[in-house]
């Protein structure tokens, strides 16, 4: 049976979902948004879902409305959760159409997030599985983060932008994501501008074709743990990498299952 999505506005139900995202990203104890604050959100007519298997929170979602003219409203989506269970796989998805459609009904069209842009799994469900794309790079934007996940890293992010009503989102909510090939694109002249070397490390290249591909690592997390100062090489590899192609009109249109970014020339 799918798990329940439903919206959450009780004390009780937010300090569950408080505590869920404090084991989702390792801080027992130290939840990285409070109960009060989720209190304050849902009173004040924002988005928090909590999604439920046979009566269990094994996921949830956060977002609030910001903006204002010219841009108008859009949501911002900040933190989503879930637990490594059999029952939440493909929840995240399921947890952003929930939220897509909840801005649709209410005349909402755009949702910005961020996302650490070294975490291949996040890459390839936000670009492609969801159909956003992925307009600046914001270097150290957290600052120091002592989380599970983030520990001994800068915060860079990318923010990650997603047009509701585009075709691309349309297409990819019925289950027909953009899958990219990366040997087609090969094949096809684009550059490879950063790649992961035979001992794992990033290994850096100047390309001036018109699409661009840029490799990370596949565990990043793993990594910080086990080798942090190959991790920072990874950091500023990728960061002077996508910052640089952005600064010099490249748009990232896309992401493959196997870690790397499409950068296209427009």
């Amino acid at each position: 049976m799918s798990p329940e999505i439903r919206e959450l506005a009780e004390l009780d139900d937010l300090r569950q979902l408080a505590d869920l995202f404090a084991v989702v990203w390792g801080r027992s104890g130290e939840p990285p948004i409070s109960s009060d604050l989720l209190k304050a959100l849902a009173h004040s007519g924002n988005y928090i879902s909590g999604a439920y298997s046979e009566g269990r929170l094994i996921g949830g979602l956060v977002g609030w409305l910001g903006g204002g003219p010219p841009a108008g409203l859009h949501m911002h989506s900040h933190i989503l959760g879930v637990l490594p269970d059999r029952e939440a796989r493909g929840l995240g998805f399921e947890l952003k159409q929930h939220q897509r459609r909840w801005c649709l009904s209410r005349g909402i069209t755009s949702m910005e997030w961020t996302t650490d842009p070294l975490v291949r799994r996040n890459m390839y469900f936000n670009l492609s599985k969801l159909g956003a794309v992925a307009p600046k790079y914001l270097v150290n934007f957290y600052g120091e983060m002592r989380d599970g996940i983030n520990t001994g890293d800068e915060s860079d992010r990318l923010l990650i932008a997603w047009r509701l009503d585009s075709q691309a989102a349309e297409a990819a909510a019925s289950g027909r994501p953009n899958e990219l090939d990366v040997q087609k694109l090969r094949g096809w002249g684009s550059g490879e501008i950063v790649s992961v070397g035979h001992g794992g490390e990033p290994v850096a290249r100047a390309s001036s074709a018109r699409v661009l591909i840029c490799q990370v690592p596949e565990d990043i997390v793993a990594l910080r743990h086990s080798d942090p100062g190959l991790a920072r090489e990874w950091r500023l590899a990728v960061r002077d990498a996508l910052r640089g192609s952005l600064d010099r009109g490249y748009e990232i249109t896309g992401a493959t299952r196997s870690g790397w970014y499409v950068l296209e020339n427009q």
